[in-house]
């Protein structure tokens, strides 16, 4: 079975080399991330090298590890990668719908994607990085007839207060977030084995209880980030035009305190009350970071 295994991966790997295409995109970049300029054609030899079997070669995130749940074969990945060429990216500090900047993708290079396949690349240089980040740029057409979003504006965090944690609680409830991370941020909601990504494949709620960072970074600033830029391409959306700047630290400020194994100023404030420390009590580590036993 093994050896049958490996044969069909070797016949898989020689069949998208026949597929390579001869030249690289017509179309060449750079990346800009403070004083290092990264250039597509530096970028093209270590994207070959270290990203084609998950990205693909031609960067549709179709590559020989990845294979579709139903498929013949059992992937070797659970999420489907990144598809370059339709320029649509999760983690990004700029509004919804909008391009990420360069040091957005240096970033997720930097740290990698957590609860997924795609791993921290820090063992490469910055030039290597910035190379790779402005190869990836030439998949899509996009990055030519697009300029990235501008940044959006981080406010200062305000003060950490019970109020604030029971505010951020009741608006857990009012936009509906428990409909995919659950009621206790299990990641189990009603919604959440119906959801489906930008690729069409099943996608799982983080789940907050078993989850010690999030897939776009970990401090507080990361969080309401996400809140406020939503993860293009999954289901999860952009309040930016929905609640207030104050509001969304105040939901930051609840959802620490549903990571009952991080031991953070939320977790120990709300811990202090009565009412905290009896939801606390009651929550027990279930499931994945990506879910609580979701069938999909």
């Amino acid at each position: 079975m093994m050896r049958t295994r490996r044969l069909t991966k070797l016949f898989l790997g020689i069949a998208a080399c026949v597929a390579l295409p001869i030249t690289a995109p017509a179309q060449q970049m750079e990346s800009h991330i403070g004083k290092v300029t990264g250039r597509s054609e530096s970028g093209k030899q270590l994207f070959y090298r270290y990203c084609w079997g998950c990205h693909g070669f031609r960067g549709d995130g179709n590559g020989e590890n990845w294979l579709a749940p139903g498929s013949w074969l059992e992937p070797y990945l659970n999420i489907q990668p990144r598809n370059f060429v339709a320029g649509t990216f999760k983690c990004r500090s700029t509004p919804t719908g909008s391009l990420p900047t360069d040091q957005d993708l240096y970033n997720s290079l930097v740290r990698g994607l957590v609860n997924s396949n795609m791993p921290s690349w820090i063992t490469l240089t910055d030039q290597n990085r910035a190379d790779l980040i402005a190869f990836i740029k030439t998949f899509s057409v996009r990055w030519k007839n697009d300029k990235p979003g501008d940044p959006i504006k981080v406010p200062p965090e305000p003060k950490l207060t019970i109020e604030s944690i029971k505010h951020g609680q009741e608006l857990f409830q009012k936009l509906e977030c428990w409909k995919c991370h659950g009621q206790e941020g299990y990641g189990d909601g009603p919604s959440a084995s119906t959801l489906t990504d930008s690729n069409d494949q099943p996608i799982r709620p983080y789940n907050f209880a078993s989850g010690s960072r999030f897939k776009c970074g970990a401090t507080n600033q990361d969080l309401y980030k996400i809140f406020m830029t939503g993860l293009d391409g999954t289901p999860m959306p952009s309040f930016a035009d929905v609640i207030k700047p104050e509001d969304a630290w105040d939901l930051v400020h609840f959802l620490r305190t549903l990571q009952v194994t991080q031991k953070s100023p939320e977790l120990t404030l709300w811990g202090s009350t009565k009412e905290g420390a009896a939801q606390i009590a009651s929550r027990k580590i279930s499931g994945t970071p990506t879910g609580s036993g979701i069938k999909q």
